[in-house]
């Protein structure tokens, strides 16, 4: 699964905000590690978290003229700096949220800008803009006081990924797979940079100032920036140069894994070195000191890797690694803040740093810790008050709804404590409080049927749970299969066309068994598909896929038939190998005592055989030896066959 988002707060990382898998933003706050606001957006289910921001403390103070409440607000900026103000959400679907965390609710909401996932936001330094990128390829421009687009332009010609804004603020790094520089005035690209194979996840910006001071400083040529992409374990860091010629990247940072979370110092003076924590999806933390002097080669390795482990139990003594989920270097550069354990109940810990020990593991009990924290109060969360003939929507098939049932305080205590005699309610009572067929859901057989599985693949679909996804992608039986998509929703269909993409590229097996649910969505589905204006670029990465696999098909069935021709050969001689050569020696010889009596035996064998015979052949003996004499005496040798057939 991909990281939550998640993002300290400027100045000091005072409190600490991230958006859950249930839909749910959390602010901690960093010192107490205690629970600060916890706050669920209306459309949490289907417009899930994707992005965090947080606004700088210039864009927080609200712009105005010198009046009776400027005096007022000078007075509370002192109490609105230690409580941090605005934080910007990006959804699934298009939308932006504003949370003021000071006022604990939610305080504009920008919509119109983008069609598609909002997969980063930033805030300007200065002004009370905001800029964010989608999926749909195009970069937006807000005005926060008016929530409106103040400038919207195509930034590529795939999905935007990433973000960042220099440090004079006049330029903009976009990112997708390829890396573009924009100046923010005229919106025209002022550099290109190649980026990596995958899409870019990270961008920061290492340098404040050039290291070369000798010439005059634009504001941008000169300084480093930072990059890293999913599935690549290279952080490639960028010069930008006054020439277009080099593109490339000028180091790189090696990790173990794919970055998740990145931070480091800003190297102000030429001679500081840039430090770097990147977290990375095993869990690990690396660290990196390094001087930023132009090009390097090879690329460089961490100067010491974090890990935290639980301590061996009674009962198992091999300890379990705690996977951490965010770092930040605090203001004195020394010390490390460090997010570990579950993301919804995150432990957050301060650490010296200590890079002399090239591997450092920290021993944490977790669940100690969080059995202690069970009962700390959390302030600022609001209970809506719900009409009792309000219906809920259940997530799933559009139509399942229950209405909601407000029970009393002393009903609600009776319910969650249970008695030690007590057992839980079945999962068929709680079907039934859900207003839902139990008798669709269970069967006798106690297999799901396809119902269940269409609302399983509905609901793994909408918040991108891959334990759900994969247990109903991975069915094999057509039947099963067919029925779930023709009972699936209409509007389920193109992300479930998106999922099935996306597992095509994996791994032969997976490809596999996506064939079989992709055959049946687009037999079933056609027509629906066929109304789709924007069906085209939706399914263009699918159709080129079919196109390159099948170019394929002719030149490997090819080879399949000359390999086939070959290993049956080689099979068939090796078999003729493998056969035990015939003895050809007789294995038992049989010899008579005397050859007399095989030869008196052989004579009466003749004997028998021509005793039918005998007389007719003694006969025509004599006749020839009578017909030869009278020839020498008559000197007569040509006698016709009449003839001599009278004669005789």
């Amino acid at each position: 699964m991909a990281a939550a988002p998640c993002a300290f707060s400027p100045r000091g990382c005072r409190l600490f905000a991230s958006a859950g898998p249930d839909g749910r933003l959390r602010v901690w706050d960093t010192a107490g590690s205690r629970l600060q606001h916890e706050f669920v957006p209306s459309a949490h289910l289907s417009a899930a978290c994707t992005c965090l921001a947080w606004a700088p403390l210039e864009a927080r103070q609200p712009l105005g003229k010198d009046g009776p409440q400027r005096k007022k607000r000078k007075s509370e900026d002192g109490e609105v700096d230690k409580q941090l103000d605005i934080l910007a959400i990006g959804t699934a679907v298009g939308s932006i949220l504003l949370y003021s965390t000071v006022k604990g609710e939610l305080q504009s909401k920008l919509d119109g800008g983008h069609d598609s996932r909002v997969n980063c936001v930033r805030w300007h330094q200065e002004s009370c803009c905001l800029y964010s990128c989608s999926d749909d390829r195009h970069i937006v421009e807000w005005n926060t006081q008016t929530c409106k687009v103040k400038c919207k332009w195509k930034g590529d010609n795939s999905s935007i990924t990433c973000l960042c804004i220099s440090p004079d603020g006049k330029m903009l790094l976009s990112a997708g797979r390829t890396i573009k520089l924009w100046d923010l005035e005229t919106k025209e690209v002022y550099r290109h940079f190649t980026g990596h194979a995958t899409s870019v996840s990270s961008l920061i910006f290492t340098t404040v100032k050039p290291t070369n001071e000798s010439k005059p400083f634009d504001g941008i040529t000169g300084l480093y920036f930072l990059s890293g992409a999913i599935h690549d374990r290279l952080l490639s860091v960028w010069q930008i140069r006054s020439d277009r010629k080099e593109k490339n990247a000028v180091m790189s940072f090696a990790v173990t894994d794919e970055p998740t979370f990145v931070d480091l110092s800003v190297s102000e003076v030429k001679e500081e070195p840039v430090k770097l924590a990147v977290v990375c999806k095993d869990g690990q933390l690396h660290l990196f000191e390094h001087i930023l002097n132009g090009y390097c080669k090879k690329p460089l390795t961490s100067n010491c890797t974090i890990q935290i482990a639980t301590p061996g139990n009674d009962g198992d003594s091999t300890p379990k690694p705690v996977p951490i989920l965010a770092a930040a270097f605090c203001t004195d550069k020394q010390s490390l803040l460090l997010v570990y354990g579950n993301a919804l109940q995150p432990i957050i810990e301060k650490v010296s740093l200590n890079t002399s020990e090239s591997h450092i593991c920290l021993v944490r009990d977790v669940q100690k810790v969080l059995s202690l924290r069970t009962d700390a109060a959390v302030t600022k969360v609001k209970t809506p008050a719900v009409n009792s003939d309000a219906k809920v929507l259940v997530p799933g098939i559009p139509g399942h709804s229950t209405a909601v049932k407000t029970p009393a305080l002393g009903k609600e205590k009776k319910k969650n404590k249970r008695k030690p005699g007590e057992t839980e309610e079945s999962i068929e009572e709680r079907l039934g409080a859900l207003d839902i067929d139990v008798s669709k859901v269970k069967t006798p057989g106690g297999l799901p049927q396809t119902d269940s599985f269409a609302v399983l693949l509905v609901q793994g679909l909408e918040s991108n749970d891959a334990q759900i996804l994969n247990k109903v992608l991975n069915t094999r039986k057509e039947n099963i299969v067919k029925n779930t998509v023709a009972r699936m929703p209409m509007h389920a269909v193109i992300p479930l066309l998106h999922e099935l993409t996306k597992r095509l590229q994996g791994n032969p097996y997976s490809a596999s068994l996506m064939v079989r649910w992709l055959k049946s969505v687009l037999t079933l589905h056609a027509s629906y598909l066929s109304t789709l204006p924007d069906l085209i670029p939706q399914l263009g990465m699918l159709y080129q896929l079919m196109e390159s696999r099948v170019k394929t098909l002719q030149k490997l069935s090819r080879l399949h038939g000359r390999l086939f021709i070959l290993v049956t050969q080689v099979a068939a001689s090796q078999t003729v190998q493998d056969v035990p050569e015939v003895n050809q020696t007789a294995k038992l010889v049989y010899e008579d005592d005397s050859s007399e009596e095989e030869g008196s035996d052989d004579e009466m064998i003749a004997d028998k055989d021509s005793d039918e015979n005998w007389d007719e052949d003694e006969d025509e003996q004599s006749d020839e030896q009578d017909m030869t004499v009278e020839k020498e005496i008559n000197g007569d040798s040509d006698l016709e066959p009449e003839n001599e057939s009278e004669e005789e």
